[in-house]
């Protein structure tokens, strides 16, 4: 039997599928303006293609070849515009969960408060597919006075998309198939000049969602940017508000602000706006008090940053110690049962961001260990999982003393439950 060609093949398979398709699909599209409500500002500006992730890409156009406006958004746009390689993109559409999971076989509908889709693709990558969505009305979306979100769960048009994000470099939307930036909300203008700015009123959307004052203080300090001063003084407003935000999310945004290589400034942002007197007052008396002790605790967020920077990210029980542990070295010296000092000083700061409960308990004990540590007096510590964080967050104290350097490698996460069923084995083998 006669092999067909490769090439030829080919074609006969595109033939089929064009075949398939109904009259409108087989036609070719026009690449035109569709017929927005409210038309962006243009701004012409192609991107580095090697820049753009393949597979979003893909699937901005596959949505676009099949009628459905489809562009990059939010975090990823920030980043490029402001030329720096995303971690993830994310695409927002006019085509319902349901047509975007018709579209895409290897794509799943997640969430119950709004629901995503996610088009999976090789080595466990994701890229977010969302519709695009507008605020609730009125009615449905207020309940008494205050005007914090509890619902977001309706579909709307590509500017209202825009205009429900938080901040206005977070609300351009980049059209891969033209090359440029759309722009709904007067974003372009803040990326030129490096400035953070809320969508709206700042007052409102803080009291929306508080979380926000967290997340503009993170792009502050990630991405050395200015803020307007009406959202500064929005901040100071409503800090707090803080304490009506979901405990876990207050904790997630806290590590973030640790991880991203800024925490010294972003501490240091927190402390001088008022908002560390909500979230960590421990933390925020301590700094204000004593002066020298606190210049300590500066220098150990800033060997911090040098380290997530020089070696990837860190074990957060080495990030959230390294953030408590002057105040709470103070709060335990000279007594004689250190772990009940920490234990005290931890509850509240637990109770107040949810802090797990894990991270609490080898806080609590690298804390208690360290004069045993620092007399080298470590016993059966140095052989559990923890030792090689305690000896991190030493390590940093003494940069921060400037009595050392940073060690050339980073400590292991901690193997708590393999270590556990390791020393379990041992124990039950006869022999």
């Amino acid at each position: 039997m006669q092999r067909v060609p490769r090439d030829e093949l080919a074609e006969l398979r595109r033939e089929a599928a064009r075949r398939r398709q109904s009259p409108e699909e087989r036609s070719p599209r026009m690449v035109t303006d569709p017929p927005w409500v409210v038309a962006p500002e243009i701004h012409e500006l192609r991107v580095d293609p090697a820049l753009i992730d393949p597979d979003a890409a893909k699937v901005v156009h596959r949505l676009v070849r099949h009628g459905y406006e489809a562009y990059l958004v939010g975090g990823c746009v920030r980043d490029l515009l402001l030329g720096r390689r995303p971690k993830d993109f994310d695409v927002a559409t006019s085509a319902r969960p349901d047509d975007v999971r018709y579209l895409f076989r290897n794509s799943r509908i997640i969430g119950r408060r709004f629901r995503l889709v996610h088009v999976m693709f090789g080595e466990g990558r994701v890229v977010e597919t969302a519709t695009f969505r507008c605020n609730p009305k009125p009615d449905e979306e207020r309940f008494g006075e205050d005007l914090l979100i509890r619902d977001d769960n309706a579909f709307g048009e590509a500017h209202e998309d825009a205009a429900r994000r938080d901040f206005t470099i977070n609300g351009l939307f980049y059209d891969v198939h033209r090359g440029r930036v759309l722009d709904w909300v007067e974003g372009m203008p803040d990326i030129e000049r490096r400035t953070m700015d809320t969508i709206g009123d700042p007052i409102v959307r803080l009291q929306e969602d508080p979380v926000r004052i967290l997340r503009a203080i993170k792009f502050c300090a990630r991405l050395d940017m200015g803020m307007a001063p009406r959202l500064y003084d929005a901040i100071v407003h409503c800090r707090g508000s803080l304490a009506m935000a979901a405990r876990p999310r207050l904790f997630e945004e806290l590590m973030r602000l640790l991880r991203e290589g800024a925490a010294h400034r972003a501490m240091w942002l927190l402390w001088e706006m008022g908002v560390l007197d909500v979230l960590l007052p421990e933390l925020s008396s301590f700094l204000s008090d004593d002066e020298e002790q606190a210049q300590v605790a500066w220098r150990m967020l800033t060997a911090l940053d040098r380290r997530g920077v020089g070696h990837g990210p860190l074990d957060d029980i080495v990030l959230f110690t390294a953030l408590l542990f002057e105040p709470m070295r103070e709060s335990c010296w000279g007594l004689r049962d250190r772990m009940e000092a920490a234990h005290s000083f931890l509850e509240p700061v637990i109770e107040r961001i949810a802090l797990p409960r894990r991270i609490a308990d080898a806080t609590r004990r690298i804390v208690a260990m360290t004069p045993r540590l620092e007399s080298r007096r470590v016993g059966r510590f140095s052989r559990t999982g923890l030792y090689p964080l305690a000896q991190e967050i030493l390590s940093l104290r003494r940069v921060a003393l400037g009595e050392g350097e940073l060690p050339a490698t980073p400590p292991p996460c901690a193997p708590t439950r393999q270590r556990s069923l390791r020393g379990r084995r041992r124990r039950n083998d006869p022999g």
